[in-house]
């Protein structure tokens, strides 16, 4: 799904488009829940098992059809040199990091994702965003900073390596089979969350079990 864009400054300093010229607008193109997984699921059968990355191939593929389509230039958020997708999504849709580094959308909360972008050589006319509610202002609980059995989120960032060795280990089950204990406990867009066989793919992807 179109998930916002904008026109870059002048002057600023761009990726490229399609023909090499400076890209001028950029169009975010990702997703909220999970209403894509049945389909990313259909294609992985047809993949071979040993496939590196599933997830961002098949969005390659998906994002890349319609770039042709449109004669723009697809990237990914996992593609090297790395793009700012965050800031781009920041500025694209008004959103703001959660405590866990997730942008917080007012709709979605933490399920949501930015899985690729169609940057345009020419400048495309697109509304600005309006003032959006940061929900993470208005939590005074802050569940997500206290589910962790780690500890992983803090004021001071993520334990990355806490979190691996955690996720790795003999109690590290029901984060492997049903996501981050700390994203789960969100109470925002719970309609959203992601079922526990697509938490547990993001899980296995990350924690490399």
């Amino acid at each position: 799904m179109l998930r916002g864009g904008f026109n870059f400054a002048g002057g600023e300093e761009t990726p490229s488009g399609l023909s090499g010229a400076a890209a001028r607008s950029v169009l975010l193109v990702g997703q909220a829940g999970a209403a894509p997984w049945p389909h990313f699921l259909r294609w992985r059968q047809r993949q071979s098992q040993t496939i590196a990355d599933p997830l961002d191939t098949w969005s390659r593929e998906m994002i890349g059809a319609v770039a042709k389509k449109f004669g723009a230039r697809a990237v990914s958020p996992s593609d090297t040199p790395y793009l700012p997708f965050q800031q781009w999504a920041m500025q694209a849709e008004g959103l703001k990091p959660s405590p866990l580094g997730i942008l917080m959308h007012p709709q979605y909360g933490l399920w949501h994702a930015y899985r690729g972008a169609l940057l345009f050589e020419d400048e495309i006319g697109l509304p600005e965003p309006g003032d959006v509610i940061h929900l993470c202002d208005a939590c005074l609980e802050k569940p997500c900073l206290k589910s962790c059995p780690v500890d992983a989120y803090s004021a001071d960032g993520f334990a990355h390596k806490t979190c691996l060795a955690h996720v790795r280990g003999d109690n590290g089950a029901p984060c492997r089979t049903g996501g981050c204990l700390d994203r789960n406990a969100c109470p925002y867009g719970a309609a959203y969350r992601y079922p526990p066989q697509a938490q547990a793919f993001h899980m296995a992807a990350l924690a490399g079990v």
